[in-house]
């Protein structure tokens, strides 16, 4: 027989690509607010980053994007509709409904430029970046 090694007690320094994806994106944008999160894919596109969020089931009216203090959120709901046809006869009911919000800094970000588009269940946020100020410089005459 062979002794199998539990997942959790293998090597612990060994490298996770995952990790290291996920504390970049909170390095950047911060952590989300609540446990109900949606699903996000974050890309830097060099003068933008692209913000792109699954939201199914959700109508447009129903996405709510704030900004202020120099953090984005996003708060969307996708309202529990218990239809006639089905009669509540669900054998098993896994989609999740009620109130889901995610939040990011974007301290870095021209937040006067932020755009938004919602299509086909997927958000889409453009964030362009702050472009990078140029060095005041002075002339200082001689006496």
């Amino acid at each position: 027989m062979i002794k199998l090694t539990p997942f959790y007690s293998r090597n612990i320094n060994a490298y996770n690509p995952f990790y290291e994806m996920e504390r970049l994106e909170k390095a950047l944008f911060g952590d989300s607010t609540q446990p109900a999160v949606f699903r996000t894919d974050i890309s830097d596109n060099g003068d933008a980053y692209i913000v792109e969020s699954d939201l199914p089931g959700i109508n447009k009216e129903d996405i709510d994007i704030n900004i202020g203090d120099g953090i984005l959120t996003v708060k969307a709901e996708r309202k529990y509709e218990n239809s006639e046809e089905n009669n509540g006869r669900y054998l098993r009911r896994e989609r999740a409904y009620g109130s889901f919000e995610r939040s990011f800094n974007i301290s870095d970000i021209d937040a006067e430029n932020i755009d938004a588009e919602f299509k086909n269940g997927v958000l889409t946020l453009t964030l362009p970046k702050k472009l990078p100020e140029a060095p005041k410089s002075r002339k200082l005459e001689v006496r």
